[in-house]
């Protein structure tokens, strides 16, 4: 029976881990196992066994083609540990890649064992994929969430109907120091951010006039864009928009975090209305500040376009605030106003409905947070879209 011995180190010891490949009558091969197959020992690459076998297959005449079984030899093994277990694994994946059948019969029992138990926590070479419920499935829990979330919309709304006439007729249940807390939270701290944007936008609205009325000498008009646009809508969609950001996610987390902290079921416990005692205070304090910042506001997106208008523009300063003036009306800062109190309702209406809804996971919280700014800032989009043409219907923005 020809042999093919692996090459090792000519140097190396008698006792270092070694295999030979001996070729069998049978279309078979039997691989030699001999030496210390120890970790601190030099241990033979597994990579030069697929060449080993080829050569073993070519130097038998009889082998006409690939072997099929392969089985182990170790009469020279001398001593082993999870180094030989290692390599023994990695032999019989390799002939199951070029389906040779593996004969682990004259290996030490205790190897046999670990090879067994390896098998069985084995992960699977191809993992199954969770491809998730079909298409007509998805349209039906959609359909569920849509129908389950409007039932949830309805109740929020219909307690909070109850709890704004108990808020009438002063019987609501809540804290009047808090109540001011969130007015402070939600108007006063609100004022640096709110004066950056507006001013901002008041000179974006000016540089934008500018470069169009420069073309008909009318540079003077821009006071009328800048400030009718501002005092109608923008005024009041930029504060809108902040405070969704701001203080309708700060709403939603909140409420979303007694959720999980379940104060809110302790409140229920205690008898308290939670649209009473955490909602209430919260809308009242976004509708009676939104008009307020609003008319803040108004007042430096004016003054932004005012800033354009007269170092861009030339104007002076006396004569654009007389232009404004003139542009402005009543009926103009009504519309603003109206539109104002509209989005202050819509942004804490999101706020605590998502927290309300909110799950019991600081995962959950997130994401309420985030439905709630998303809900505020659609809607509020979608009503300055109504609003301005209920304004028109009815002759107010004329």
């Amino acid at each position: 029976m020809p042999t093919v011995p692996l090459a090792t180190d000519d140097h190396a010891p008698e006792s270092a881990p070694s295999i030979t490949l001996v070729n069998r009558p049978d279309s078979g091969i039997a691989l030699r196992l001999a030496g210390r197959w120890r970790l601190d020992q030099r241990i033979p690459r597994l990579s030069d066994l697929p060449a080993l076998i080829d050569r073993g297959s070519d130097d038998d005449a009889k082998a006409a083609s690939q072997p099929r079984e392969l089985s182990f030899e170790t009469s020279a093994l001398i001593d082993w540990d999870s180094a030989l277990v290692t390599y023994v694994a990695g032999v019989e994946r390799l002939c199951a890649e070029r389906n040779i059948h593996v004969d682990p019969s004259a290996l030490p029992e205790g190897l046999r064992s670990l090879l067994e138990m390896a098998s069985l926590t084995a992960p699977p070479d191809e993992p199954e994929h969770d491809r998730g419920p079909s298409f007509l499935a998805r349209v039906g829990l959609d359909i569920a969430d849509l129908v389950r979330s409007t039932g949830e919309i309805m109740a929020f709304f219909g307690e909070g109907a109850i709890a704004v006439r108990h808020f009438v007729a002063g019987r609501a249940r809540y804290r009047r120091s808090e109540l001011w807390v969130i007015i402070q939270e939600s108007g006063a701290d609100a004022l640096p951010i709110v004066s950056l944007v507006s001013f901002l936008v008041g000179m974006i609205l000016g540089y934008i006039g500018d470069q169009q009325l420069a073309q008909f000498g009318a540079r003077i008009y821009v006071a009328d864009l800048v400030g009718l646009a501002t005092v109608i809508q923008m005024g009041a969609l930029i504060t809108g928009i902040v405070l969704a950001g701001r203080t309708g996610a700060a709403f939603a987390a909140r409420i979303g975090t007694m959720q999980v902290n379940e104060e809110i079921d302790a409140l229920r416990t205690f008898g308290i209305p939670p649209m009473e005692f955490l909602v209430l205070p919260r809308m009242v304090a976004l509708i009676l500040m939104t008009p307020l910042l609003t008319l803040y506001a108004d007042l430096l997106g004016i003054l932004g376009g005012a800033f354009v208008g007269t170092v861009v523009g030339g104007v002076t300063l006396t004569a654009y605030l007389v232009q404004t003036q003139a542009a402005i009306g009543w009926n103009h800062i009504i519309q603003g106003l109206i539109s104002a109190t509209v989005y202050g309702a819509i942004v804490a209406a999101s706020g605590c409905l998502r927290g309300m809804q909110c799950g019991r996971s600081a995962a959950a919280v997130g994401e309420a947070t985030t439905s709630a700014v998303v809900t505020a800032i659609v809607f509020i989009v979608i009503a300055a879209a109504v609003l301005t043409v209920i304004f028109d219907a009815i002759g107010l923005s004329g």
